[in-house]
């Protein structure tokens, strides 16, 4: 196994930011603790990055944020961080020694019409949608722009296929909750090269960041700690 990093690429979730993902819920306390540091990364349109209302400023996501990663990394990533760093790995695989991802599923493979969530960001009510209602909610207490969170979720982009997933030969840790919204990782998992499963009990998808068994996961895959 390679020697633990000394530095650990954190990227959060849609209507988040670093603070709130990470630094909140004590990864960056911990991973201090191991004598790793964990850069600040926004991702673009969120926390202190740019945060563009046109979609098409957004098209070149993957790129804009494998220019600020050190080579090679070892990375984290939740939700749609999740999904970005899995398709800069995807890009350029050599740039990447070790990968987690948290909250990420088969729904890689899919498309969905960015419409419902659009309008439950930028509305003024609260959704009855559940999922829909965490996100209005969070959005406004992250303090995000909820015009540049639309135009980020509409974004140009394709689904993952199976074969594009070859590339990304080094060590990918997946990590998902039995309450996730997201019902499965298992095609996703097969389709990697390297990848290893780790479900969690009883934690839904918000919780996963701050959930013990992914904290713990993630140090032990990348042997810290």
């Amino acid at each position: 196994m390679a020697p633990p990093p000394t530095t650990l690429v954190l990227l959060h979730g849609f209507a988040s930011s670093f603070d709130h993902t990470w630094r909140q819920s004590g990864w960056v306390d911990i991973l201090g603790d191991f004598h790793c540091d964990a850069p600040v990364i926004d991702l673009p349109g969120h926390g202190g990055s740019d945060r563009p209302v046109d979609p098409d400023a957004y098209a070149t996501v993957e790129e804009d944020v494998v220019a600020q990663l050190p080579s090679p990394a070892s990375a984290v990533g939740f939700s749609a961080g999740g999904q970005i760093l899995l398709r800069m790995a995807i890009d350029h695989p050599d740039r990447f020694g070790r990968l987690a991802l948290l909250g990420v599923g088969d729904n890689v493979f899919e498309t969905h019409d960015p419409g419902p969530m659009v309008e439950a960001v930028e509305g003024e009510d609260e959704p009855e949608d559940v999922q829909e209602r965490l996100f209005h909610r969070l959005a406004r207490t992250t303090g995000n722009d909820p015009k540049a969170l639309s135009a980020f979720l509409q974004r140009p982009r394709e689904p993952i296929r199976d074969g594009e997933l070859a590339a990304v030969t080094c060590p990918v840790l997946v990590v998902l909750g039995d309450r996730d919204f997201i019902p499965s990782a298992d095609r996703l998992v097969e389709a990697l090269p390297s990848a290893t499963f780790r479900p969690l009990p009883g934690v839904d998808h918000f919780a996963t960041p701050s959930s013990f068994g992914a904290i713990d996961a993630t140090m032990r895959f990348f042997g810290l700690g």
